[in-house]
């Protein structure tokens, strides 16, 4: 079947999409839905994973866990010679990759996201931050630009005060960022940002910025087409995070009153404009105890958490990416866009909070979703799936709605004790513990919840010996075995 969009010339008939897990199958269904054939991709690791199953075409592209998924120049050719007209690289991955968006362009295969220069504008943090500066966003005080020593970090960190935060560039996912409180932290952790971000990210520029000091991590949700046309969709707390990694996502932010909701809004809208954003995109931000919002990053793809604002919007974000895509006008006006009610999000992980968040590989024996009213989960895992060791630890979204914040937290708890997961530690234990911790009840919360409240996990420094052997027994028993 054809899709064909009456006000554009673009067709699209298939769609390859470069990524794997809950968002592959996540944006296969919506291709399901919109007439598009999908096509996965899968390593040998992955080959009785549900995406492959899900969709309409799979090959598998190699034995290597993690590379088959990263072959630029491979996946361009597969989505080619199987008359795919786009591609949709989903999170992570090749998702805000400047050379990927490229070399789609340049064989003239439609990249599901922003143009390439846009991608790498918002990826380097400090472009990113005179880009938003020069737009009249607020930003935290730090340096003018990338520090070329540590001498010069300690200069600005003396200007701005500490603490401060050493952040890679380049960096994303929470990783490349290290606080420090004073100036011998500052001199240990450069060189170590330094090899972190060279490691994981290619290069190896950092620049500082004032640390706010256990804040509230507020996201705000945009659209934005090829015409022009730019709109949010309300905002996202992720404030309940460990190690710079999101657990629970709440959309709206109870914590926000509606002048504080609309201001924030506006100033995504600006950004996004200020850049020439075309897409989907989230535009990151800091809330301080004075109430003062501060530009932290811009995520230039669909993120893992846009299932809450689709609950309280009911705006299906990868579809409209999809349109945008093909060269279509946003479906939406601003005022035509509305919320209801309130919508949480756990990431349900394979990790065992008792034993400092050990991941959890090995056979799921039983699995059943939760459902009920207001009650959604996307995942791709089922009854005898074999978590492979390679990856991301998350296996599945709960996702709940309510149109109360006290219905939602109720809704929350039963769907997580609904949810039969077997075989694996996850996270559904702790999460049922913050649900009943007195400031999460009461909307108060910060990025450092986690931190001050240690008892909630039974917190060991160090994973027990016989349980990290196991594991990593069981890693090189899978890797053997490719």
């Amino acid at each position: 079947m054809r899709i064909i969009f009456k006000d554009t010339s673009v067709m699209l008939r298939k769609i390859l999409i470069a990524n794997r897990g809950e968002i592959a199958v996540r944006i296969i269904r919506t291709c399901a839905e919109m007439g598009i054939r999908s096509v996965a991709i899968y390593s040998e690791a992955d080959r009785f994973a549900l995406h492959v199953k899900k969709a309409d075409e799979a090959y598998c592209t190699g034995s290597e866990p993690m590379s088959c998924y990263l072959n630029i120049h491979a996946l361009v050719d597969l989505a080619l010679a199987t008359g795919c007209d786009a591609i949709h690289p989903g999170y992570g991955f090749l998702s805000e990759n400047a050379q990927f968006a490229r070399a789609c362009k340049e064989r003239r295969l439609i990249f599901i996201g922003p143009q390439a220069d846009v991608i790498h504008r918002m990826g380097d943090k400090t472009e990113a931050r005179d880009a938003m500066i020069a737009a009249g966003i607020p930003v935290t005080p730090g340096s003018e630009g990338n520090l070329n020593s540590v001498e010069e970090a300690l200069d600005v960190a003396e200007r701005i005060g500490y603490p401060v935060m050493l952040k890679a560039t380049s960096g994303g996912g929470g990783r490349g960022i290290r606080r420090c409180d004073n100036a011998e932290e500052l001199q240990r952790n450069y060189v170590r940002v330094i090899s972190e971000a060279t490691k994981a990210f290619g290069r190896a520029d950092v620049f500082l910025e004032k640390c706010v000091v256990n804040p509230r991590h507020i996201e705000v949700q945009i659209l934005a087409d090829h015409h022009g046309n730019v709109i949010h969709l309300y905002e996202r707390d992720c404030s309940i995070q460990r190690r710079n990694q999101k657990l629970i996502e709440i959309a709206p932010s109870p914590q926000l009153d509606e002048a504080q909701r609309q201001y924030i809004g506006g100033l995504a809208v600006i950004a996004a404009k200020s850049v020439g954003y075309t897409n989907a995109g989230t535009v990151e931000f800091l809330l301080d105890d004075d109430g003062r919002f501060y530009f932290m990053e811009m995520n230039t793809r669909v993120q893992v958490e846009h299932t809450i604002t689709e609950t309280i919007t009911g705006v299906d974000i990868v579809e409209e990416q999809i349109r945008v895509a093909a060269g279509l006008r946003l479906r939406y006006k601003q005022e035509m866009i509305d919320r209801r009610g309130y919508a949480i999000q756990f990431r349900i992980n394979a990790e065992d909070p008792k034993n400092n968040f050990l991941p959890s590989f090995g056979r799921i024996s039983r699995y059943y979703a939760p459902g009920g009213p207001g009650v959604r989960t996307d995942t791709a895992i089922y009854t005898g799936y074999e978590i492979p060791p390679f990856y991301d630890s998350m296996v599945a979204k709960v996702i709940v709605s309510a149109l109360t914040w006290e219905d939602v937290v109720k809704r929350g708890e039963r769907a997580l004790r609904d949810m039969g997961l077997f075989g694996i530690k996850t996270t559904i234990p702790y999460y049922l513990k913050i649900l009943r911790h007195p400031q999460f009840l009461a909307a108060r919360f910060n990025t450092g919840f986690v931190e001050q409240n240690p008892a909630l996990i039974n917190y060991s420094d160090k994973p027990r010996p016989e349980v990290l052997a196991s594991v990593i027994a069981a890693a090189m028993a899978s890797h053997t075995g490719l």
